[in-house]
């Protein structure tokens, strides 16, 4: 049985081989929410503000809404600055994540034959100068969280 999933070749296509693993001062560009009866998720489309040389390289990553990967979601939240009372409200609107920034880290995963971006840890864009002097430690984004 093939079922359609909208979203998931975006997943693939926008990923882009010349970015590599590390960490980058992005601002959320895009973002829609996919329900899946096993893993509803969230696609992120990121801008790349550092370092400039990346800058016109889009990142699409997706956080999963699942009882075991909500801490994440709510990582994610917290360092980008997400609305307080949203949150407080348990409620996500996709057009008020659209403009808020933050250092993400990222690696890649293949699956499937299929390059995969992963989104593994956040931290606020207050943290970039710290963060961004050695984007390449695996330490940097677990230290600040």
């Amino acid at each position: 049985m093939k079922r359609k999933i909208s979203g998931l070749a975006e997943t693939a296509r926008d990923t882009d081989p010349q970015i590599p693993d590390g960490v980058y001062l992005v601002r959320v560009a895009g973002a829609r929410f996919r329900w899946h009866a096993q893993k509803a998720f969230y696609i992120l489309r990121f801008s790349i503000l550092e370092p400039l040389t990346m800058a016109d390289h889009p990142i699409v990553g997706r956080l999963y809404c699942t009882e075991k990967a909500m801490w994440k979601l709510g990582w994610f939240l917290r360092d980008f600055l997400y609305d307080p009372e949203l949150l407080a409200h348990e409620q996500i609107d996709e057009k008020a994540l659209v403009g808020l920034g933050g250092v993400i880290k990222i690696s890649h995963t293949v699956v499937n034959g299929i390059s995969l971006t992963d989104l593994e840890g956040f931290a606020p864009a207050s943290e970039w100068e710290e963060l961004g002097a050695n984007p390449l430690s695996s330490s940097n984004l677990e230290a600040v969280s």
